[in-house]
């Protein structure tokens, strides 16, 4: 029986390996901010305490990094440089109207969330003196253990729809900024079209066109691959290692035998 086009799709990408590399500040705290947020998701549906206690780790992590300058204003300039982009393509043809309307939506719908919570959205998380607590005893190592925080250890061992409730409450707040920044990741990454490049024993360089304008790299191999990219680099130009990997016993080298990979230039 021949498979569906969209399943052989699906199963293709789920058997690459992806590594990125951001060329700017923006995409880094971009990046930070997507890592810890799928992490505070996915540990908040989990009921065991520890599950608990990573989603409370990742999200002091994320007000830390909310916290340093204005990063809603950056997402929103993002924003409006995404509406902008997808807004020249309305009059080309060819073009999907129905699904560059549907992400025009989406990312109007996000401008309007992160424009209604206002500067002062992290203030009632910034003003929990659970949470601060918490915060404070977590520059310790093992410094939320049960006496040195017993208020949190009693809290952990609440109910899992308790603590789901606190949880969310906390979560709605950086929600805004996060969704927005998930949103624009998936349309960055979306945005251009991986091309098959050879590392030459283990090394592939690159210069960028002057009217190229790069912020995140993306790099992948086949999944199971012995191997793994170094990347470093800035907008202009930027180099490619491959190193092999065998155990964390020994030190990964470059690679010398010639390597296939696929290139994204976001």
């Amino acid at each position: 029986m021949v498979k569906p086009a969209k399943d052989i799709a699906a199963r293709t990408a789920v058997e690459r390996s992806f590594y990125e590399q951001p060329l700017n500040e923006r995409m880094r705290t971009f990046l930070r901010l997507e890592f810890l947020y799928q992490q505070i998701l996915y540990n908040s549906e989990i009921e065991t305490d520890f599950a608990t206690r990573a989603s409370i780790s990742s999200l002091l992590e994320t007000l830390a990094i909310l916290s340093r300058g204005d990063i809603r204003s950056e997402v929103h300039k993002e924003l409006e440089h995404q509406l902008s982009t997808l807004q020249q393509f309305q009059s080309q043809p060819g073009v999907d109207t129905r699904r560059l309307d549907t992400l025009t939506q989406n990312l109007t719908r996000n401008r309007e969330r992160l424009s209604g919570v206002g500067t002062r959205f992290l203030q009632s998380i910034k003003d929990s003196e659970f949470l601060n607590a918490v915060k404070h005893r977590s520059a310790i190592p093992g410094g939320t253990c049960e006496f040195d925080l017993p208020e949190y250890s009693h809290w952990l061992r609440q109910a899992f729809t308790r603590r789901q409730q606190d949880l969310n409450s906390w979560i709605d707040d950086i929600r805004p900024v996060c969704d927005a920044v998930a949103e624009i990741m998936w349309l960055i990454r979306e945005c251009t079209m991986a091309t098959d490049k050879l590392a030459i024993n283990g090394m592939y360089q690159h210069n960028m066109q002057k009217d190229v304008c790069c912020r995140l790299l993306r790099v992948s191999l086949a999944e199971g691959a012995s191997l793994f990219p170094e990347i470093s680099g800035s907008q202009h130009r930027f180099t490619v290692r491959f190193l092999e990997w065998s155990t964390v016993s020994h030190r990964a080298v470059q690679t010398g035998h010639d390597v296939p990979f696929q290139l994204s230039v976001c």
